[in-house]
C-alpha cells in the first residue's frame, strides 16, 4: 500500500496544474453538471477517439458475423442435428468426389496440352483457357454454387480492365468459370501458390507480394503491357487490395485507373442465408475456408457486369476510382468507408502519426493563444 501511495503521489507531482491554464472567472464559478458533449468539445482529437470506440468502421469491415443460433429448443435441435448429418455425411463426400473427378479430368487434359502444343501458342492458350474455366466450374459445383450472372458476358478486347469488390479468393473462381480472366493477385504459399506459379500463369495472371516495394513497379509495368495485347485474356483487378466482408467497400487503389483504358465494373454480392463467403485470411487458411464452403448447404451469389466507364476530362485517377467504387457499392448494396484496406496488414505510417500529432499540437496551441 505504501508503494501504491508513493507512486500515486509521484504521478500527482508530475501532473500539470490545470487551474494555471483556465481563466479565473471559470474557476470561481460553481461546478455544474458536465455533459458528454461538453467533454467532446474540448478537442476534435478526443471526439475522433470517442467515435472510434463507439463505432469502429474500420474493424467492422473485416469481421465475419456468425449466424444466429436457431437450434435453441427441443423441437429445433433434432432438425439441426439432421442437417449436420446431411451436410457432413452425405453432401460433403459427394462434393469431394465431384472435385476429385474434376481434377482428374483437368490434369489429364492440361498436362498434354501444356507440354505437347508448345509450337502452337495460340491454340494452346485457347485450350488452357477452356480448361481453367472447367476446373473453376468443378470448384463451384463442389460448394453447390448458385451463381446468377447479370449483364453481357465479358469479351476479349484491348485497352480494357475489369475491377470488382473483393470478399474472398473464391471471387476469382466465381468469375473465372464464366470467363478466363488474367487476375492480379497476392502470391500465396502452399498448394495455392503452386497453382499460381504453374496453371494460372498460363492464362496471364500476375502475382505480387505486398511486403516487396519493388513489386509495385514491376506489376505496374506488366499491367500496361497486358492491356495493350489484343489476344490477352481480360484483365481482372480487385482494387481494394484485401478481402472485405461484403457489407462494406474500402478505398480502391488507383493503379487500375491509371492505365488509360476502359474500366468495366463488376459487383459481387453473396447471400449469407446458407454460409458467409467472407475469407478472413488472418484467422483461417484458404483450405479451411474451402472446407467451410463444402460443408455448407450452398454458396449463393449475384454477379453484375456493369456499364464500362472511362475517365472524364479533368478527372484524376483517384476521383475516377471513387466514382467506380460508387457504382459497384450502389449495385451490390455495400456501404462505402474511407479506409485504406492495407491498414489491415500494417500499422499507420510514421508520417500519418506525425500529421495527427501536429494537428493535435496546433489545436492545443490555438486554444492557449485564445486564453
Amino acid at each position: 500500500m505504501n508503494k501504491l501511495k508513493s507512486s500515486s503521489s509521484e504521478l500527482d507531482f508530475d501532473r500539470p496544474n490545470l487551474e494555471d491554464y483556465l481563466p479565473t472567472a471559470s474557476i470561481q464559478q460553481p461546478h455544474v453538471k458536465l455533459r458528454l458533449c461538453d467533454l467532446l468539445d474540448i478537442s476534435p482529437t478526443l471526439t475522433e477517439a470517442a467515435g472510434a470506440i463507439i463505432d469502429d468502421s474500420f474493424t467492422r469491415c473485416f469481421k465475419s458475423n456468425p449466424p444466429e443460433p436457431w437450434n435453441w429448443n427441443i423441437y429445433l435441435f433434432p432438425l439441426w442435428c439432421l442437417g449436420v448429418v446431411v451436410r457432413y455425411g452425405i453432401l460433403f463426400p459427394i462434393r469431394v468426389i465431384v472435385l476429385t473427378i474434376g481434377w482428374i479430368i483437368f490434369l489429364s487434359c492440361y498436362i498434354p496440352v501444356h507440354f505437347l502444343l508448345k509450337g502452337h501458342e495460340k491454340f494452346q492458350k485457347k485450350l488452357e483457357r477452356c480448361l481453367v474455366e472447367l476446373i473453376c466450374s468443378f470448384f463451384v459445383a463442389s460448394w453447390t454454387g448458385v451463381v446468377k450472372y447479370h449483364g453481357p458476358r465479358p469479351s476479349i478486347r484491348p485497352k480494357q480492365v475489369f475491377v470488382a469488390n473483393h470478399t474472398s479468393m473464391i471471387d476469382f473462381i466465381v468469375l473465372e468459370q464464366m470467363t478466363a480472366f488474367a487476375v492480379i493477385m497476392q502470391k500465396h504459399p502452399g498448394w495455392v501458390g503452386l497453382l499460381q506459379s504453374t496453371i494460372l500463369e498460363g492464362v496471364g495472371c500476375i502475382w505480387f507480394n505486398r511486403s516487396e516495394a519493388k513489386d509495385r513497379e514491376i506489376v505496374a509495368k506488366k499491367l500496361r503491357q497486358h492491356v495493350e495485347g489484343a489476344d490477352n485474356n481480360p484483365l481482372l483487378i480487385f482494387p481494394e487490395g484485401t478481402c472485405v466482408n461484403n457489407h462494406y467497400t474500402v478505398m480502391f487503389k488507383k493503379g487500375a485507373f491509371e492505365l488509360d483504358c476502359t474500366v468495366c465494373p463488376v459487383a459481387i454480392k453473396y447471400n449469407k442465408i446458407f454460409v458467409d463467403a467472407f475469407w478472413n485470411s488472418r484467422k483461417q487458411s484458404f483450405t479451411t475456408h474451402l472446407l467451410q464452403l463444402m460443408t455448407s448447404w450452398a454458396v449463393v451469389c449475384d454477379v453484375w457486369y456493369l456499364e464500362p466507364q472511362n475517365i472524364r476530362p479533368g478527372e484524376t485517377p483517384i476521383e475516377f476510382a471513387e466514382r467506380v467504387r460508387d457504382i459497384i457499392s450502389v449495385r451490390a448494396g455495400l456501404r462505402k468507408v474511407p479506409w485504406d484496406g492495407y491498414l489491415k496488414y500494417s500499422r499507420p505510417s510514421p508520417k500519418h502519426r506525425e500529421r495527427k500529432q501536429q494537428s493535435f499540437a496546433e489545436s492545443v496551441l490555438h486554444r492557449l493563444e485564445e486564453k
